[in-house]
């Protein structure tokens, strides 16, 4: 008997087969997000995806974390595709805050932020979520994440903010122009994405002061924006999960400090933390 745990984002979707050995099994399928995929076609990534990699498994429960699940449409989507292919297993989906909550507060009260593609946060009593300070997406908002400070450097890229050792470098790192820039984020799918993998030339660059003062800046935002909204920041641990929090976690260190929040856990993916909360 095992449970099968899955936290998925639209790019990749990690799985962990827990209770089987003293070992957890991980497992890595395309990402699943229920905006861009029907029923069927879950299914059928579960099907070719998936499913080989359980044939030694006798899996009772499934816990699925995922992006977009927060609507109650999206989540019953993934719940009835799931059914399909594992018909006679105990299912439980929700979106994947609950899944940074329970990943770094686990059963204790505190603050969980995602600073990844996107940034949300939220204040978790231990058992479920009281306060949402959720992000706006990348066009209004998603302060702190990646596709906002990806933003940033392309701002001072096109406007020639950048001194001319960021403009070569990033010239030689990135080789594309106005033109190419604008068309992906304007015309093409996934202009969050695209912003967001700009977010990589600020963590080569360390040590610049126009880096370091993009990445403050940008971080900052979401402290002041967001953490500053909950009054229990005060009081209890302000925990972080995603690529960008644990980046730049000397950066959220010190800002905690500015704020005098005590800081609690920077995970670099919630997979860790959902291991210890499910076992």
């Amino acid at each position: 008997m095992a449970i099968l745990i899955a936290d998925s984002g639209a790019t990749k979707c990690e799985w962990c087969v827990l209770g089987a050995s003293k070992k957890p099994k991980l497992i890595f399928t395309q990402g699943i997000s229920p905006y861009f995929l029907s029923t069927d076609e879950v299914v059928d990534i579960l099907k070719k995806e998936l499913i080989k990699h359980l044939a030694k498994f006798d899996i009772t429960e499934i816990y699925y974390y995922g992006t977009g699940c927060i609507n109650p449409d999206n989540a019953n989507l993934i719940k009835k595709a799931i059914k399909k292919v594992f018909p006679n297993t105990k299912i439980a989906v929700t979106h994947d805050l609950m899944g940074a909550a329970r990943a770094v507060c686990l059963d204790k009260k505190g603050i969980a932020c995602i600073l990844g593609t996107g940034s949300n946060s939220c204040y978790f009593d231990g058992k479920k979520i009281i306060k949402n300070s959720p992000g706006l997406g990348y066009v209004l908002g998603d302060e702190g994440s990646g596709a906002y400070l990806g933003k940033k450097v392309l701002q001072y890229y096109l406007y020639n903010t950048f001194d001319e050792d960021l403009m070569y470098k990033f010239d030689l790192r990135f080789g594309v122009g106005n033109v190419e820039i604008l068309e992906n984020i304007y015309k093409k799918p996934f202009p969050n994405r695209y912003l967001a993998s700009f977010a990589l030339f600020l963590s080569e660059n360390r040590g610049h002061y126009m880096v370091e003062n993009i990445i403050e800046d940008g971080l900052n935002d979401f402290f002041f924006t967001h953490l500053c909204k909950y009054g229990e920041s005060w009081k209890h641990p302000i925990n972080f999960v995603g690529g960008v929090a644990y980046g730049f976690r000397d950066v959220i260190k010190d800002l905690c400090a500015t704020y005098e929040f005590e800081l609690g856990q920077i995970l670099k993916n919630p997979m860790e933390g959902l291991i210890e909360y499910h076992s």
